[in-house]
């Protein structure tokens, strides 16, 4: 017998065997295809189940699922205390994290122009060996400008790199090895720059899950029904949604599968024991989404070095389930630690509320933003008038232009996936994504070409 205790938020997925057939479980990829993750231990197969967050397990000698109990509840238990006592304790928490998983090591630190990777900038300033880098979207926003003003601040050593349309074909079949087709792959754009991270350091320090953490989704207090609508409308992706409906009246599944992950869904947020609404969407979030979506994406930096994050620490989640939820809105915790400890960096851009800054972010309102709007409205019409489009999506730098549509359709049209999925269905979301709306039907072509990985590597 084997003792596995999962973390409140494991870094990575463990997978056992349960009782069944080894056969595609096709209501899971169902609801992987409209959502763009599997559903709490749901995986391609009916007999291979992910260990589920915060439960201790007991594994037979064949590595089957003896048996499984919850260590860790998700709660919202909000003290009396002040906000000043709050983030003092924030700070000595989340900086004696940080110095637990970094003392010692060579850190690579990958910095953006939010507030994540900010405090971890705060966290890592006297930290004496500290390598960072950054990367634009070739025809986007020049984020790595941003980044190497706090690299600067901080005497960071500071790498900027370009995210070229197209890279996703030449190291395809490796992120497909890589993230075993649990998610779609035009998100890690480290792939991207995948041989430059050499010799950069030996730990990675990501700043993942502090903007889910440390904000509030501003509902007032919601019935269980609106809960459940709230999230459908979050999570559910409008073209995958349709693209799994045909999926799943083309493979003969019972009933229809909207009521399908209507019933999952309002099953798996009735076992988070939560009254307030926004502290429940903040635990469902992080229990069913980050932990198959997110964390399967840490896979990618796994692949070149082990990864901390101060984020996951099981101390964290507890001290974020003890806050008020009027402490936790807005970024006001981590706004306030970085203004706090290093007024340098809270002088630097937030590109959330670009041009402004942590000082004066809450002037990003009419009329003080119109110059900057205005003048950010003419330069991308200039640039869409000479030919060079504003990148802002993923997908626009893997799917669209000539190249890149050559390798989509050899994925798509002379591959495996046809095994799988009707070629009918293949060609009608594709030509929707071509001729009808490439930004709704983008979901549903990245998950066609996922599956079709899948199909060649896996099945």
């Amino acid at each position: 017998m084997k003792t596995i205790k999962t973390s409140i938020l494991p870094i990575r997925k463990t997978i056992a065997k349960v009782q069944g057939k080894h056969e595609l479980d096709l209501e899971a990829i169902c609801l992987f295809v409209a959502f763009g993750f599997f559903f709490d231990t749901d995986t391609y197969w009916k007999d291979e189940k992910v260990l589920s967050p915060g439960t201790k397990y007991q594994l037979d000698e064949n590595d089957k699922v003896f048996s499984a109990e919850k260590w860790f509840e998700w709660h919202y238990t909000p003290r009396e205390i002040s906000f000043e006592d709050t983030l003092n304790e924030f700070t000595n928490l989340f900086e004696t994290i940080v110095n637990e998983q970094t003392s010692n090591k060579k850190v690579i630190l990958p910095l953006s122009g939010g507030l994540d990777s900010r405090t971890q900038a705060v966290a890592l300033r006297n930290h004496p060996n500290v390598n960072s880098y950054s990367y634009d979207f070739e025809g986007g926003y020049p984020e790595t400008k941003i980044a190497k003003k706090i690299a600067d601040a901080c005497h960071f050593p500071f790498q900027s790199f370009t995210v070229k349309p197209g890279y996703l074909w030449n190291c395809i079949e490796e992120l497909a090895g890589i993230n075993q087709c649990y998610s779609e792959f035009t998100h890690p754009r480290q792939m991207a720059f995948f041989d430059s991270f050499k010799g950069m350091g030996n730990l990675f320090s990501l700043g993942h899950m502090g903007d889910l953490m440390f904000d509030s989704f501003g509902f007032p207090q919601l019935s269980f029904d609106e809960e459940v609508e709230v999230l459908v409308k979050l999570l559910l992706k409008k073209g995958g949604a349709e693209l799994a409906s045909s999926l799943w009246k083309t493979w003969g599944l019972e009933g229809d599968f909207e009521d399908y992950y209507l019933t999952r869904i309002r099953l798996l947020l009735k076992d988070i024991k939560i009254e307030n609404t926004n502290a429940k969407l903040r635990a469902f979030k992080t229990h069913y989404f980050v932990s198959r979506w997110s964390s399967n994406n840490l896979s990618v930096f796994e692949a070149m070095y082990p990864v901390t994050l101060p984020y996951y620490d099981n101390r964290m989640f507890e001290f974020m389930c003890s806050v008020p939820e009027k402490y936790l809105a807005n970024r006001q915790l981590q706004i306030a630690y970085i203004k706090q400890n290093a007024t340098e960096l809270a002088k630097i851009t937030w590109q959330e509320q670009k041009p402004f800054n942590l000082n004066n972010y809450h002037l990003n309102k009419m009329p003080f933003n119109l110059p900057y709007r205005i003048t950010n409205k003419l330069k991308r019409e200039f640039n869409d008038f000479m030919g060079k489009p504003y990148i802002s999506r993923n997908w626009e730098l893997q799917f669209v232009g000539k190249e890149n549509e050559k390798h989509l359709k050899k994925w798509l049209f002379e591959s495996k996936l046809q095994d799988l999925v009707p070629i009918d269905i293949i060609q009608q979301f594709y030509d929707n994504f071509k001729e009808k709306d490439a930004v709704t039907y983008s979901h549903a072509v990245s998950m066609l070409l996922t599956l079709a990985l899948f199909q060649d590597k896996f099945n």
